[in-house]
């Protein structure tokens, strides 16, 4: 299987389960995996996945909508992908929140899914 990696997309958003995080928001980072078969395809974009076109999907649906949870978001966005791009066949979404309200020392924390289309 064949796959497009957008890595490190960082967005500024206001998701979480606190009101101080709708008030002040924080930085989110998504990784998204596109999936699908492009072995010998011709070298014209009408033939790919336009990775432009994800890339602002993406950002829409992060930067567009204030979610609760992480977990939600990660699959708002695999479903749109989807969704926008038929010619994909799976997609693995993560949503980092490095910045998450935890009390210790931490490098990250995030949400990750797979969806196959269809699904």
């Amino acid at each position: 299987m064949s796959r497009v990696v957008l890595e490190g997309l960082e967005f500024h958003a206001r998701h979480g389960v606190y009101e101080t995080e709708a008030a002040l928001g924080a930085r989110f980072v998504i990784d998204a995996e596109l999936r699908w078969a492009f072995a010998g395809i011709p070298d014209e974009l009408g033939a790919a996945v336009n990775y432009a076109a994800a890339y602002d999907a993406i950002c829409e649906e992060v930067t567009g909508h204030r979610w609760k949870l992480i977990e939600v978001l990660a699959d708002r966005v695999a479903r749109r992908l989807l969704h926008d791009h038929p010619r994909l066949e799976s997609v693995t979404v993560r949503v980092h929140k490095p910045f998450a309200p935890l009390p210790g020392v931490f490098r990250d924390v995030y949400a990750e899914l797979t969806l196959r289309q269809g699904e």
